[in-house]
């Protein structure tokens, strides 16, 4: 078992910046791909970032690229997701995830574990 705990979300301008976290305990942090995930109401939750186990490859969906960084301390059994250049849009409850094996991907059914999710709202 892997608990998973975000933190970091709450209320920004656009143009602003956040970093959210996600603090895991149970088994081995570092054997595990890591995901974030958001869902904004009334839209199916969809990927954001994910990192492979040892930090070296991350990927990034088309909306956030360029904007958004995951990251990871295996030290500290913690990813971190840095957004800047917040829009509107980027509006949802973000969520922190993790699946074994090796390979990114996009989808959730891919992912065993998940956490209870942190509010990022942007204002206009």
């Amino acid at each position: 078992q892997v608990q998973l705990v975000e933190s970091g979300g709450g209320l920004v301008q656009a143009g602003g910046s956040l970093r959210l976290s996600c603090a895991a305990s149970g088994r081995t942090f570092s054997s595990y791909v890591m995901g974030w995930f958001r869902q904004a109401p009334g839209k199916e939750r969809e990927f954001v970032a994910g990192i492979m186990r040892s930090g070296g490859s991350t990927y990034c969906a088309d909306s956030v690229k360029g904007r958004f960084t995951i990251s990871r301390d295996n030290a500290k059994n913690t990813v971190y997701l840095q957004m800047n250049s917040l829009k509107p849009e980027d509006t949802a409850v973000y969520y922190c995830a993790a699946k074994p094996g090796v390979i990114v991907t996009e989808l959730l059914s891919s992912y065993d574990y998940w956490g209870q999710g942190t509010q990022v709202t942007v204002s206009s």
